[in-house]
């Protein structure tokens, strides 16, 4: 994969979902580009996650924003629930890809894999597996990239896309500290009840749970545990000790509680965050996704900001004469918008600790709207 003839060569280092979305976006606009993924080929297990509308936009401009949702399920309200079982409002997201068009959608993550993994091959880019990066240096404006195979690929971009725990991001020598948030947050996959045609948001009276259709058959149900320290559960207590924690719920939930007992992948994870404070970038490499911005579940915008970096990295550099003068751009264009989301998915997690639902409903709406401009 080296560079050769002028061809514009490029490392990713993650098969997750922003780095597979840069590597179809670079290899659209001529890049050659080889992704490395630590894991098996096998596509990832778990539960499932949101395309909200700035994911669907981005999804659209690549084009495939079909086949998710032909495959997710389109939504485009979130109902709020008081911790009586009352309705306490409903947010209506806005539909940034046409008004006969969903403004959000639920998806299982094997699929949306699936089809983000499809799309690369057929562009043309080579996806490794467990393999992943063990040196970087810089020469001159190329990339030395030392694989952990021991091969060696000197290329004129590496991008890091491997997530919250980043290694690329300790290799060019930035620094982003973790934030844990005293909150665990779990979820398993349920069948769907006929009346979640939106998301569903249980505010309780210590946590909060919620409902996120992804397919007409299937669900993820979600609950936040607050004011709980990290710790690791057997498997075999999750699925009873989900149940336990939804009893305290009235209404719907009783109903969601009882769908746990058919779910064989309940997993239950802390809620941690992180931010890099300088730049994503040093010399041709950087960083993207969690490995630069990981927000709180809150917003349900993690997968957005992801595939809006894969797709703005490749414009950028497209509109620049340099990569250097690309990954500057790229930065700048970006870093607010990400910082605005992981700082108010923070905010809205103090306010569902402190009890105080009814301001993180706002708040959450209108970040969902700021997102809604431009990326």
């Amino acid at each position: 994969m080296d560079r050769y003839r002028g061809v514009r060569t490029a490392v990713v280092v993650g098969a997750g979902i922003a780095g597979l979305t840069a590597a179809t976006a670079l290899a659209r606009d001529g890049w050659q580009v080889e992704v490395a993924e630590v894991g098996p080929p096998e596509a990832p297990s778990g539960w499932g996650l949101c395309l909200t509308g700035p994911s669907l936009r981005a999804l659209d401009e690549l084009g495939l924003v079909d086949a998710c949702t032909a495959e997710g399920y389109g939504m485009s309200t979130i109902t709020h629930v008081d911790v009586h079982g009352e309705p306490a409002g409903e947010a209506r997201l806005p539909r940034l890809i046409g008004a006969r068009r969903p403004a959000m959608a639920g998806i299982a993550r094997p699929v949306l894999h699936r089809v983000l993994r499809a799309e690369a091959e057929r562009c043309g880019v080579v996806v490794r597996h467990e393999v992943t990066v063990a040196a970087v240096d810089h020469d001159g404006d190329l990339v030395r990239v030392r694989l952990s195979d021991g091969t060696v690929r000197h290329v004129a971009l590496l991008v890091g896309a491997d997530g919250i725990r980043s290694a690329v991001r300790g290799l060019l020598g930035l620094e982003a500290s973790l934030g844990f948030h005293g909150q665990m947050v779990w979820r398993a996959l349920v069948p769907r009840p006929r009346w979640a045609t939106g998301i569903h948001q249980f505010a309780g009276k210590a946590d909060t749970a919620g409902l996120v259709p992804l397919s007409d058959r299937q669900a993820y149900v979600f609950l936040t545990e607050n004011g709980v320290e990290r710790s690791v559960l057997p498997d075999a207590e999750l699925a009873p000790r989900l149940r336990q924690l939804l009893e305290a719920f009235p209404g719907r939930v009783e109903e969601i509680r009882s769908l746990v007992t058919e779910s064989a992948s309940v997993v239950r994870r802390p809620v941690l965050t992180a931010l890099l404070e300088g730049p994503w970038n040093r010399g041709n490499g950087v960083v993207i996704g969690d490995a630069a911005h990981a927000p709180a579940p809150q917003m349900a915008s993690g997968a957005a900001l992801a595939i809006e970096d894969g797709l703005v990295l490749a414009r950028e550099l497209a509109r620049h004469e340099s990569v250097g003068l690309g990954l500057q751009a790229f930065v700048a264009r970006r870093a607010q918008r990400c910082r605005t989301l992981v700082e108010t998915s923070v905010a809205i997690a103090g306010l569902e600790q402190a009890r105080r639902h009814r301001e993180a409903y706002p708040l959450a709406d209108s970040c969902h709207r700021l997102m809604a401009e431009p990326a």
